[in-house]
């Protein structure tokens, strides 16, 4: 099972939903729409994160800008838009739907799959904060390059990582 998510959004199902799921298919079809939703609001609160981070880094290569330290703002920008790509590629991921006759059948154990593996995210976010906090305090010029290039790096990782998603699906065993 997923988690603490899910249950909550079970929790807050209504009167007609509960009876619905006495209708034969309908409980598993359902409790699969869940799993799909609690993946969709663990990705898009990754996504906030890295939002709010792309915000701060901005603020920052505009103060850089501000000061005349023109030579530092290359690496930032790429970071800017690596950390954007990032972004939307978190919202608007797959999310898990397979049709009744799709060759690869996606059941409540990728979905919790995929559900876990966008949760392990929110630790990229941390990581990416310090990194940022790191190009903030840097005064040299170099050390923003370093920090900077430490960040894009870091951002290529998270970005390979995403892409590895998909084969969450096809990794897990077959019940």
């Amino acid at each position: 099972m997923s988690g603490d998510l899910v249950e909550r959004i079970q929790s807050a199902y209504n009167k007609i939903e509960e009876m619905a799921k006495e209708i034969p298919g309908y409980k598993g079809y359902k409790d699969k729409e869940v799993r799909r939703e609690a993946d969709k609001l663990v990705r898009l609160q990754v996504a906030r994160g890295f939002e709010e981070q792309r915000r701060r880094l901005y603020r920052i290569e505009a103060q850089l800008a501000n000061t005349g330290r023109l030579g530092v703002l290359m690496v930032l920008d790429r970071a800017l838009m690596r950390l954007q790509f990032l972004i939307d590629r978190l919202k608007t991921a797959s999310y898990g739907y397979a049709g009744l006759f799709a060759a690869v059948k996606v059941r409540e154990a990728e979905l919790d799959a995929l559900y876990n593996y966008d949760a392990a995210m929110v630790d990229s976010v941390e990581k990416v904060k310090t990194l940022i906090d790191a190009v903030a305090s840097a005064e040299k010029d170099d050390d923003v390059v370093q920090t900077g290039n430490a960040l894009l790096e870091a951002l290529e990782e998270v970005n390979d990582t995403f892409s590895k998603r998909q084969d969450v699906i096809l990794a897990v065993p077959k019940a």
